[in-house]
C-alpha cells in the first residue's frame, strides 16, 4: 500500500480542531483525534500525513508528542510507514469493508420500513396524465423500429430547454437519453475509464456510484467534505497528487449530505480540474429538489455553466424529480462524446423505451411548475417530521438541516454504537437503513447513517421510534422479541 494523496500540516490542524480537550496525555489525545478523522472519512485512508517535525511546529507541541502519537497509530493499524516515503493513514487488518447492499429482511415479519432508498412515490395525478398523453402520441412512432440510441428528438429538445432555463445554453445534440442516471454513469465510465484508473470522489458519496466505479475496475480516491461543504484545498491537493482521469461530484443537494455548492466554488473546481487534466462527471439527479421557494428561485447555475472547454459532463434524471419508475435519465456532454457513446450503446441496452420518454417530455414541457410545487411541499413536510422525531427520541445524534434533496446525513453519538451495528440491529426492529461505510471508501464513516425522508410523516416517526429501540438494544447487546411491525 502507498499514499494516494496527502494532507498538509496547516490543513490537518484545521480539521483536528480542539484536539487537546480531556485528560489524556497529549500524544494519546492526538492519536485519538487522528484515528477519529480516519474513521469518519475526513482524512481518507492512504493519505500521507505531515512529517513529525512539520506537524509538531504547526500544532505547537514537541516532536516527541507527534512521534509517540504516530507510533501508537502504527501499533493499532491506523498508520503505515516506510523509510523515505513517510507515513500514511490505514485501516487495521481485518476491518470490514463497506457492504455491497442492504440484506433482505427475514420473512414472516410485516410492516418493514425501507429507509435504504431515497426515492419518492409518484406525484399524482401528473404521472398518470403524462402517461395518457404519451400513449396518445405513440402511434406517431409505431411505424418506426423504435430504436433511438440517443433518445427521442422531442425529449432531447425538452431537456436542452430546461438546461437553458437554469442558465446553461444547451442544444439537443448535447443530450443523450438513458435508462436512468445509473445507466448514464455506467455508459460514461465504460467510455472514459480504464482498469486501475483513479477517479476522485467526495467522501461521503452516493453508494451506488462508488460501486459502479469499483465494478469498472477503477480506484476511487476520496476527498472529504467539510461540515460546510467542499474543501477546495483538499481537491487541489488530490487532483495534483493523484492525477485522476475523472472526478465524480454531486454539487446540487449532495447525496447523502444535502449540501449545495456555491457558484464561486463551482467556478474554482472547474478551473482546478481543467488545470489537472481531469474530466468532471457532475451528478445533478437532485438538482430540482430545492425545498425553499426563495432558494429555488436563486440556485447557482449548473456546474457545466462555468466550463468553456466542453470537458464537464452532466448526468440528469427524471427519477427524483418525477418518479423512479419512469427509468429515464440523460447525459449532457460535447456532441462528439454523445455520438461516441450512442454508437457504443447497442452492446449494453440499445435505447430507452418510447412511451416513458414521451411521458417525461410531457412532464418537462407542460407540468414542471405544478409538479415541483407539489414535490417541494410534501418533501419539506417529511423532512420536518423526521428531524423533529430525531430531536425528540435521539437527541444525541447530530445533523445539518438540508435545504434540498431527500436525505439526512446523521452523525451518531460519540462513543455509541457504530452505523454498521445500528443498521444490523435496526433490521430486527423492522427498519432498513444505510450505514455510513456504504457511502465511503475503505470502510470509514462508521459513525454515520443516511436517513432518507422519502416516506410519509407518520411512517418516518414510526421509523425513528424503532431506531431508538434498536440503538438501545444494540448498546445492551440484547435480541428483541419477534413482533408484528405493521403500522396499523
Amino acid at each position: 500500500m502507498a499514499a494516494r494523496t496527502s494532507i498538509g500540516a496547516a490543513q490537518l490542524e484545521r480539521v483536528l480542531g480542539d484536539w487537546q480537550q480531556g485528560r489524556d496525555a497529549a500524544y494519546r489525545a492526538l492519536a485519538g483525534s487522528l484515528r477519529t478523522l480516519v474513521l469518519d472519512g475526513r482524512v481518507p485512508v492512504e493519505t500521507r500525513l505531515p512529517a513529525e517535525r512539520e506537524l509538531s511546529g504547526v500544532l505547537g507541541v514537541s516532536r516527541t508528542t507527534v512521534a509517540a502519537a504516530y507510533e501508537l497509530l502504527r501499533d493499532e493499524g491506523f498508520l503505515a510507514s516506510r523509510r523515505g516515503s513517510g507515513s500514511w493513514t490505514a485501516l487495521p487488518e481485518g476491518r470490514p469493508m463497506p457492504v455491497a447492499g442492504l440484506s433482505p429482511y427475514p420473512t414472516g415479519r410485516g410492516g418493514v420500513i425501507d429507509l435504504g432508498v431515497a426515492a419518492l412515490s409518484a406525484p399524482e395525478p401528473w404521472i398518470s396524465a403524462a402517461m395518457a398523453v404519451a400513449v396518445a402520441e405513440l402511434p406517431g412512432y409505431t411505424r418506426t423500429h423504435g430504436d433511438f440510441p440517443s433518445g427521442l428528438q422531442v425529449l432531447r429538445e425538452a431537456i436542452a430547454r430546461r438546461y437553458a432555463e437554469r442558465g446553461l445554453p444547451t442544444g439537443p445534440e448535447q443530450i443523450m437519453v438513458t435508462n436512468g442516471a445509473a445507466v448514464a454513469l455506467n455508459l460514461l465510465l465504460r467510455a472514459l475509464v480504464g482498469p486501475a484508473d483513479r477517479i476522485a470522489v467526495e467522501s461521503p458519496s452516493y453508494a451506488n456510484a462508488l460501486r459502479a466505479i469499483q465494478h469498472h475496475g477503477a480506484r476511487p480516491v476520496p476527498v472529504p467534505l467539510d461540515e460546510d461543504g467542499w474543501a477546495l484545498d483538499g481537491w487541489a491537493g488530490t487532483l495534483r497528487a493523484a492525477a485522476p482521469s475523472v472526478a465524480y461530484v454531486i454539487p446540487d443537494f449532495h447525496n447523502p449530505t444535502g449540501l449545495l455548492m456555491p457558484a464561486r466554488q463551482r467556478a474554482e473546481l472547474v478551473a482546478l480540474a481543467r488545470a489537472a487534466g481531469t474530466r468532471l462527471i457532475v451528478d445533478e439527479t437532485m438538482a430540482e429538489l430545492a425545498l425553499d421557494r426563495e432558494l429555488a428561485a436563486e440556485l447557482p447555475p449548473p456546474l457545466a455553466a462555468f466550463d468553456r472547454t466542453g470537458s464537464v459532463i452532466t448526468i440528469g434524471s427524471a427519477g427524483k424529480t418525477f418518479w423512479g419508475g419512469l427509468r429515464i435519465g440523460w447525459i449532457r456532454a460535447a456532441p462528439e462524446l454523445i455520438r461516441r457513446i450512442a454508437a457504443d450503446r447497442a452492446s449494453l441496452d440499445v435505447c430507452s423505451p418510447v412511451v416513458e420518454q414521451l411521458a417525461v417530455r410531457q412532464l418537462l414541457t407542460d407540468a414542471m411548475p405544478e409538479v415541483l410545487e407539489f414535490q417541494r411541499d410534501r418533501i419539506r413536510a417529511q423532512r420536518d417530521a423526521l428531524t423533529e422525531a430525531l430531536r425528540q427520541r435521539l437527541p444525541d445524534w447530530s445533523f445539518r438541516l438540508p435545504q434540498g434533496g431527500l436525505s439526512l446525513w446523521v452523525r451518531t453519538e460519540e462513543g455509541g454504537v457504530g452505523g454498521s451495528a445500528l443498521a444490523a440491529a435496526a433490521q430486527d426492529f423492522g427498519v432498513w437503513i444505510g450505514s455510513g461505510p456504504r457511502f465511503g471508501v475503505d470502510g470509514v464513516l462508521e459513525r454515520f447513517v443516511r436517513l432518507p425522508y422519502a416516506q410519509p410523516p407518520e411512517v418516518l416517526r414510526e421509523a425513528v421510534r424503532r431506531l431508538a429501540a434498536a440503538r438501545t438494544a444494540a448498546e445492551a447487546g440484547s435480541v428483541p422479541p419477534v413482533a408484528d411491525f405493521s403500522l396499523l
